[in-house]
């Protein structure tokens, strides 16, 4: 099951490392580094099922539409 309440210690520090990561980056680089973020942190989660759970989450909330 997908956790979609706040669960991390401190996600203003995770929100500034995030932020930090993406410095002087072109918009190219920064696709590219939130790709491979996101697919080192799919592999270490590890469960399709939560994975696409997130998937249609993430789709829903950048289209505004509810989930299918």
């Amino acid at each position: 099951m997908l956790i979609t309440e706040t669960n991390l210690g401190s996600p203003d520090d995770f929100y500034e490392a995030l932020i930090d990561a993406h410095r002087d980056l072109s918009n190219e680089q920064s696709q590219e580094l939130n790709a491979a973020l996101i697919l080192l942190l799919a592999n270490h989660l590890g469960d399709t099922a939560v994975l696409k759970e997130a998937l249609r989450h993430a789709r829903a909330s950048v289209t505004g539409s509810d989930l299918p």
